[in-house]
């Protein structure tokens, strides 16, 4: 075991756990290597993590945000984007610098019942994340097939066995499989475009930040939405754990140069994500906005308007298998999230299928309940249950990695320059109050929410 630095020391109990053992530092970097090279060893883990920006969670925010407003929320997705980038950078500095991820560092730094307690939140958080993506690939599965939803939530469960197939043959197998499930859906919306012919002077102005999305209280709460469904708590331990997959060197130069490679991986991915989430809404916009089918949020009546307004007979089946790839792979990368979180809060393992079995479990058992006893027309209430259960728990990942990264006796040289430290707190704040003004809309009763919003001068949302 080598020598830990004082850094290193400063964060480990049990200097022997890594994360992800099975897979620790397995992709050897060249030291010598050119530029080129260099980047294609370090490509792969940004695209594990652009999964959770593009899951079936965002779609229907995204239907919503267009369909109402046509193109002018395209700024809020930019910019919820841009803070996305910005906290996987920090994920990517603590796992590189210090050899932990963020569930590691939490139980190094916390008390046991504060880790106890961030660790079922974040379980709860990574099956409220599965709830979305067995309900988006099941919907998908009953449009493109006819399969009834309940069986379409079962069939989900046997995705556990291409996770620990490809684990066995190596952790770039994962990261092939995720990146052509990604092409996948971006060809998927690339036709979608061309089907729909949006304008292209109105899609540029969109992405210019405006003061109606303020003022203008409806376009504000679906901007909340969309901002809560972006960041994906899950997205933050694992980012700073498979980062840990590159063989570098470690020293302070070798660590710099990690960071570099590893933040145009990462950045590079999300901005296909952005793609990926512009793309839907423009879709949404230019099919629905303008053409009296302003209320379409749903998934499902999103797939039969499109091919009779569009007038393509396939597009609403290209809808379909964007959608089924959206909830396979984030449930590829759901599987590493689980492992990382237990592993890291409570320093203990088992088994990856016994692991995946449980998460799987977990969502798939509400889903079958609600959907057999409630009908199918409640799976839009499931996917917006499971976002706001998700932003609940994102204020308690994200202030954890900002103080983390942000002490010098915890990362040393690497520390948070204090524009960075400005801009990573500045952006935590904005996240966590909007989501606490999500939940406040949604769980106060309505006598309370006309006095509290009365006092303000604003109309009640919608």
């Amino acid at each position: 075991m080598p020598e830990l630095t004082a850094t290193e020391q400063a964060w480990r109990r049990d200097a022997a756990a890594v994360s992800l053992p099975e897979v620790h530092r397995s992709v050897l970097v060249p030291p010598n290597a050119s530029f080129l090279r260099k980047l294609l060893a370090f490509a792969g883990p940004g695209f594990l993590v652009a999964v959770g920006y593009m899951d079936p969670g965002n779609w229907a925010t995204d239907l919503a945000g267009g369909a109402k407003f046509g193109y002018s929320l395209l700024a809020v997705i930019m910019i919820s984007n841009f803070m996305a980038i910005l906290l996987q950078h920090l994920c990517i500095k603590l796992g590189v610098v210090t050899g932990r991820d963020l569930a590691q560092a939490c139980r190094d730094h916390y008390p046991k019942p504060i880790v106890w307690f961030l660790w079922v939140l974040c379980e709860v958080a990574i099956a409220a994340c599965d709830l979305a993506e067995v309900v988006g690939s099941a919907i998908a599965l009953q449009l493109l097939l006819g399969i009834p939803l309940v069986w379409g939530c079962i069939i989900t469960a046997m995705d556990v066995l291409i996770v620990l197939f490809l684990q066995n043959k190596g952790f770039r197998y994962i990261e092939a499989l995720v990146f052509t499930l990604i092409i996948t859906i971006g060809g998927c919306f690339a036709a979608e475009l061309v089907f729909s012919k949006p304008s292209l002077t109105g899609i540029l102005f969109g992405f210019v930040p405006g003061p109606r999305i303020v003022t203008n209280q409806g376009m504000l709460y679906v901007s909340i939405g969309i901002l809560g469904a972006t960041v994906m708590p899950h997205n933050l331990y694992l980012h700073s754990s498979v980062v840990q997959t590159r063989k570098f060197e470690q020293t302070p130069a070798g660590k710099r140069e990690a960071i570099k490679f590893a933040t145009i991986d990462s950045t590079g991915a999300l901005m296909f994500a952005l793609f990926i989430n512009a793309a839907i809404l423009i879709l949404a916009a230019a099919a629905f906005h303008w053409s009296g089918h302003q209320d379409v949020a749903d998934i499902r009546d999103a797939y039969k308007l499109l091919s009779p307004l569009l007038g393509v007979s396939i597009a609403s089946g290209v809808f379909a298998v964007a959608l089924l790839a959206s909830g396979q792979n984030s449930t590829l990368t759901g599987t590493l999230a689980g492992q990382i979180v237990m592993e890291g809060f409570l320093n203990i393992r088992i088994k990856p299928w016994l692991r995946r079995l449980i998460t799987r479990l977990i969502a798939i058992v509400p889903a079958v309940l609600v959907i057999g006893f409630a009908g199918e027309s409640k799976t839009t209430e499931l996917l917006v249950a499971s976002q706001v259960v998700l932003s609940m728990q994102l204020g308690f990942a994200v202030w954890p990695l900002m103080r983390f990264t942000s002490e010098k006796k915890k990362l040393g040289e690497f520390t948070n320059k204090p524009w960075l430290k400005i801009l990573g707190w500045t952006t935590a704040l904005i996240i966590i109050a909007l989501n606490v003004k999500l939940l406040f809309d949604i769980f106060m009763p309505e006598a309370v929410l006309k006095a509290v919003y009365g006092t303000l001068g604003l109309p009640l949302p919608e």
